[in-house]
This record gives C-alpha cells, sequence and structure tokens, in this order.
C-alpha cells in the first residue's frame, strides 16, 4: 500500500550564487565594465551596451537555461558604485504598485569589489524578517527574486567597489 500522506512545493525562493567561469580567451575585462560603470553614472546616461556586457549576460542567461531549464528576459541594466564604509539604504528592483511590469530577478556581479556583502531578506512562512548574508567577490555573482529586498555594504576604507546589476523578466 501506497503513502497516504503527499507533499507539493508552492512556492520557492532561489538564490543563484557563484564564479563566472569564462572559456579561456573570452573573459571578461573588469577595467572595461569600469569604464562603462563610470561614465553611465558620471554622465548621468544608460549603461552602454557592450562586448564585455554581453558576454556576462549571455554567460548567465545560457547557464541559467541549461542548468534550471528557464530563459531570462534582460530587463534593465546599471552599474553602481559604492564608496568605502558605505552600506546603501535598502533596495528593492520591483515596484508593488506595478507588478506586472517589474522584473523577475535581480542579478550582481563583483566588477572590482572588496570586503563588500550583501544581505537578502526573506520571509520563511511564519517566520517573517529573515536574512540571509553573502560575500561578494570579485568576478563572482548572486542573483535572486527582485521581491527580495536587500542592501550592500562597502566594509572596508580603502577603495570605491564596482558592482554591475541586470534585472531579468522569467519566461
Amino acid at each position: 500500500m501506497g503513502n497516504v500522506i503527499s507533499k507539493t512545493t508552492l512556492s520557492e525562493i532561489s538564490l543563484f550564487f557563484g564564479k563566472v567561469k569564462m572559456p579561456t580567451n573570452f573573459e571578461i575585462n573588469q577595467k572595461k565594465l569600469i569604464k562603462d560603470i563610470l561614465q553611465s553614472n558620471l554622465n548621468n546616461k544608460k549603461f552602454p551596451f557592450s562586448r564585455n556586457w554581453d558576454m556576462l549576460n549571455t554567460y548567465i542567461r545560457d547557464h541559467v537555461n541549461v542548468e534550471y531549464n528557464f530563459n531570462l528576459i534582460n530587463k534593465k541594466t546599471w552599474g553602481n558604485i559604492y564608496k568605502p564604509n558605505e552600506i546603501t539604504t535598502p533596495l528593492l528592483n520591483v515596484d508593488s504598485v506595478d507588478l506586472k511590469n517589474s522584473p523577475d530577478y535581480t542579478f550582481l556581479y563583483g566588477v572590482k569589489v572588496n570586503k563588500c556583502k550583501v544581505r537578502i531578506y526573506y520571509d520563511d512562512n511564519r517566520r517573517k524578517g529573515r536574512s540571509w548574508d553573502i560575500e561578494l567577490k570579485n568576478n563572482e555573482f548572486i542573483m535572486f527574486p527582485s521581491t527580495n529586498l536587500y542592501y550592500i555594504t562597502n566594509n572596508q576604507k580603502e577603495s570605491l567597489n564596482f558592482i554591475q546589476t541586470i534585472t531579468y523578466d522569467f519566461i
């Protein structure tokens, strides 16, 4: 006689993280991404399309498609510069009044970071306001649902931290 109790998962919070391992001779040029971030921020312009950004974007989209069988569609891209000892205000990449047009996933890539932490908040049923801390390192990424509140901390006093952010829709 079979089991009389069954289980199904109704909801799941998936966090993806790891190192970006590009093929030999196709490495991402961090200096060029830093230049793009600086140029975009100083000129208050949209983040420019570049070969390095495209390689990073293609890598993550292809990897997620092959490994986890879902597709990501680009929503928005920008780069941030964090001063030494800076802690951001809480960040949220969805508009609760316009969820239909909000992104599904937020992707953070450590272009040039030193002692950088990301704290992601989530709810676990009745256990509200839980958090998960992860260090963001050079050439590493963190991707999580855009409905999760997060903040970034630059825990050192020597240098600026550069982070590339891409938001995605999930199909």
